[in-house]
């Protein structure tokens, strides 16, 4: 089962209308910040937050009559079911969704706002899957999956079109491959419209199905990672067959890569992104001098992450930063210390956020107490010089 670039010019004809053309914009902050040139297409500002929606209102919209009738079922992290969901509650085509144990609150409440039905079944993709398909044979729904499929693909592919229609200065593209559905589509439409531009790849370091798969082994795949929306333990035949020789290089990236990702999407460009959708990003961060001073695009495929997750990765970026600090000091526990100790952190600028004693550990004495104190700085080199200052005045310092 092929998809060619016709395919994906119908799937554009069809959703028409009904599917944001989300912005590519050139990012200054990102291109200093990397050494490449880059754009970003905007995917997570689709309704549904991600670029799910072209390949989910392409498929639907295929079903025959009768199909739409029966229902559609699906396995999915979040995203494709949230864009099924949407798209098929506008079409009246009913829904189910089989989502794995750990899938986040906002892309479970979101599925079910836009008028699924959520089933929690499966501790990863693969045993959702399973379900969906037990599903499919017992209800008699159609089973829509996620990646690995050709009108999936097709609608993925108006992604890679619409990127090289507004940027057609690219010279390559770095997309996040999960079950490849996103990166076989856009692939098939940019190297329609511009040969010789460049494709890459980016897979979780713990879920590296396709680059495996390329090697010709068995894949070894499994744990939590921020880029849950990837997280697929054997990406899609269909995907991986029309991919592969298009498809330069497969980059896999470690979770603190992507956590930088979405760290910087939100500071510097102002807009969210979840694991996944920060690959590209993470990918450049990763291997600059592959990139460097090439002009790149880079698909923010999503931006449907926890808020508290989101905060997690912001406060520990300030971390790798040096920017949050926590200085451990072993003392004497008597008045005025503590006093002392935030008149040094204070006296240099820095902002204490908060203190612990601990007087009960068996391995300080009995006299006396650990303090562990959060402080805000402004560089690791502020940090570094008010751990001098401490050491200075007498503080036994660890960090």
């Amino acid at each position: 089962m092929s998809v060619t670039f016709q395919d994906v010019l119908d799937a554009r004809d069809r959703i028409a209308g009904q599917v944001d053309r989300t912005p590519v914009r050139h990012s200054r902050k990102l291109s200093e910040l990397t050494g490449a040139e880059v754009w970003v297409k905007f995917d997570n500002l689709h309704f549904t937050g991600s670029f799910k929606e072209r390949g989910a209102l392409n498929r639907l919209s295929l079903l025959t009559a009768e199909e739409r009738q029966r229902g559609v079922v699906a396995a999915s992290a979040g995203n494709h079911a949230q864009a099924l969901a949407y798209h098929g509650a506008r079409l009246g085509v009913p829904v189910t969704i089989v989502m794995p144990e750990g899938t986040p609150f906002t892309k479970i409440e979101g599925t079910r706002r836009h008028g699924a039905k959520v089933v929690i079944h499966g501790l990863d993709f693969s045993g959702s899957t399973e379900e969906a398909h037990r599903l499919r044979d017992e209800e008699g729904f159609v089973f829509v999956s996620a990646f690995d499929d050709a009108g999936i693909v097709a609608g993925q592919g108006v992604c890679g079109l619409e990127f090289l229609e507004d940027a057609p200065e690219l010279e390559a593209l770095v997309i996040p491959i999960g079950g490849g559905g996103l990166i076989a589509g856009s692939a098939i439409a940019a190297k329609a419209l511009k040969p010789d531009i460049r494709i890459f790849g980016v897979e979780a370091a713990m879920y590296p199905s396709f680059s495996m798969r390329r090697q010709g082994l068995a894949p070894r795949c499994g744990g939590q990672t921020i880029a849950e929306g990837i997280a697929i333990k054997a990406v899609g035949d269909v995907p991986y067959a029309i991919a592969e020789p298009l498809i330069e290089e497969v980059l896999v990236c470690e979770e603190a890569d992507f956590e930088r990702g979405v760290a910087y999407f939100a500071t510097l460009e102002k807009t969210v992104a979840e694991g996944a959708g920060a690959g590209g990003l993470a990918a450049l961060l990763a291997h600059p001098d592959k990139f460097r001073g090439m002009k790149v695009g880079l698909v923010l495929c999503g931006g449907n992450i926890d808020a508290r997750m989101l905060a997690v990765v912001l406060n520990r970026e300030l971390v790798r930063q040096k920017r949050l600090v926590t200085y451990r000091i072993l003392g004497d526990d008597r008045p005025g210390m503590m006093a002392r100790m935030a008149g040094v952190i204070g006296g240099l600028g820095g902002n204490i956020i908060e203190i612990i004693h601990d007087r009960l550990s068996l391995d300080v004495p009995a006299k006396g107490a650990e303090f562990d104190i959060l402080v805000e700085t402004r560089d690791g080199a502020h940090a570094d010089e008010i751990g001098r200052a401490l050491e200075e005045n007498g503080y036994a310092l660890r960090r």
